[in-house]
């Protein structure tokens, strides 16, 4: 079913050698090792190394990821799962569960942690989604955190005093239009 959204593509830069930890669910296993081939090959493809752990289900990637930022020896964290809608509200909890869980340690932590859980209405959207008519999501959760390495990386060479001449310079700019 076409949905007329767009990609955001991938980009070149990612910095060779960053250190990725991929955390992948087993519940929905079928679909949750595709996402992690799909991973595994595009940070191969940019140079990254990667370990690889699991956890149980997708409740549980909040906390792994929690776990692999505090040891600060990686760039990186990819969680990867697999969430499919059944007759029942839980869907619904852990969907949101996962999410906030997520977000909150992607605002935390320095390293890198995109949303690599399928939110799906079946298992067949799943499966387009691991590998199928609709990419591989697993390869784009990896393009994500490669792109925020990047631009760690990128930001960490810039001294921080031209960082905070760029800020107040954009913040006089805007109190000026006001």
């Amino acid at each position: 079913m076409a949905t007329g959204k767009t990609r955001a593509g991938t980009r070149a830069g990612a910095q060779r050698g960053a250190r990725v930890a991929i955390v992948r669910a087993r519940w929905n296993e079928e679909i949750t090792l595709a996402l992690e081939r799909g991973a595994i090959e595009r940070a191969a493809e940019s140079g990254a190394t990667v370990d690889l752990f699991e956890v149980a289900g997708s409740f549980e990637l909040p906390a792994a990821v929690a776990l692999l930022a505090d040891t600060a020896r990686y760039d990186a964290v990819v969680p990867l799962g697999c969430l499919i809608r059944g007759e029942t509200p839980h869907f619904e909890y852990i969907a949101q569960s996962v999410a906030q869980g997520l977000m909150d340690l992607t605002l935390t932590y320095p390293t890198a942690i995109p949303f690599g859980v399928l939110t799906c209405d079946s298992i067949d959207q799943a499966r387009e989604r691991a590998g199928g008519a609709e990419g591989n999501k697993g390869a784009e959760s990896m393009d994500a955190a490669l792109e925020m390495v990047s631009l760690r990386q990128a930001l960490m060479r810039t001294p921080s005093s031209a960082r905070r001449s760029a800020r107040s310079a954009s913040s006089a700019s805007s109190r000026s239009t006001r």
